[in-house]
């Protein structure tokens, strides 16, 4: 069951095209990283998402309400937690918490127990009495994470959660983030790409207003020409390896990385994405008395799935 699905979601300002023509699908339980470079877009979206923005033209749903038709209904079940948390500083943790549950339409009991059980989520029992004033970065973030959780929604979009934070201080909210994905669907935009890759089962990244990719980690990176890319460093005859390897099929280029003329070679090979051409490569070695003593598949990463699908060159 789809949680999020855009079609043709679209946004200019003026003549600046910020999200063009925008189609992708959320399902319900998934931890998706949300990529691009700045100004790419992505809050754009965000906002639109969240009623904070009306689309140019096209339209997406929450849950199945739509974000045009079905605004408040929408609302209902999402929760956001923008990139600089708006905090009221003059106010003590609960408080805010309190007041904020009430503006979503909490009433009566449930308000308490909303905020307890935000609070507890979030480890804000330590500082719930604290003026927000005298908070850390790290408990900030977490008081506006509180404040999306609040009437507990199927959907929380994330802007940028860990920023601003040390490493300790992003450890946490990662692991809080993983925690909360047990309940809800998460939306995370972030910059730090190795935290996508250790908490989201789906990437969506978007370029220049366009949605490049959304699809797994693994499936992403599985496609990319680095997939197949190996180095090797061996003690020998140069040029017969070199011509051996180039004829075999899979290889589609042998670099000479490094020569140093001290009778070490380093070679790159460039093959088909999803071959191994390593134990090729060590048998032509070996079958021209060479001496191997470094051998490695390049393992891409999805650093490497962002740069290839938004550099310039």
């Amino acid at each position: 069951m789809s949680m999020v699905t855009a079609q043709h979601l679209h946004k200019s300002f003026g003549r600046f095209v910020a999200v063009r023509d925008a189609d992708f699908s959320i399902d319900k339980g998934e931890i998706v990283g949300f990529l691009g470079p700045n100004g790419a877009g992505k809050t754009t979206t965000m906002k639109m998402l969240t009623g904070y923005l009306p689309p140019s033209s096209g339209t997406a749903s929450i849950a199945g309400y739509d974000i045009i038709d079905q605004p408040l209904e929408a609302r209902r079940h999402l929760g956001y937690m923008p990139e600089n948390v708006p905090l009221y500083e003059d106010m003590r943790v609960y408080d805010y918490l309190e007041y904020r549950a009430k503006l979503k339409g909490i009433c009566g009991s449930s308000v308490r127990q909303q905020v307890g059980w935000a609070i507890d989520r979030c480890g804000l029992e330590p500082k719930r009495k604290n003026m927000i004033s005298t908070l850390s970065k790290g408990y900030r973030q977490r008081t506006g994470l509180a404040d999306a959780l609040l009437g507990n929604p199927d959907l929380l979009i994330l802007d940028e959660p860990t920023n601003g934070l040390d490493p300790n201080q992003i450890r946490q909210i990662r692991e809080l983030i993983r925690s909360l994905a047990e309940e809800h669907t998460v939306i995370l935009s972030t910059h730090i790409l190795s935290e996508v890759e250790m908490i989201c089962n789906k990437v969506i990244i978007i370029d220049q207003g366009d949605i490049k990719a959304a699809d797994t980690p693994a499936r992403l990176t599985a496609g990319l020409r680095a997939a197949g890319r190996v180095s090797l460093e061996f003690k020998g005859e140069l040029a017969p390896v070199v011509q051996e390897l180039e004829s075999f099929e899979p290889i589609k280029k042998v670099m000479v990385e490094d020569d140093r003329g001290d009778g070490w070679h380093r070679l790159v090979l460039r093959a088909e994405p999803g071959t191994d051409t390593r134990e090729k490569a060590a048998a032509v070695v070996a079958a021209h008395g060479g001496t191997l003593r470094h051998l490695y598949r390049h393992i891409p990463s999805l650093e490497d799935v962002f740069v290839e699908m938004t550099r310039r060159d």
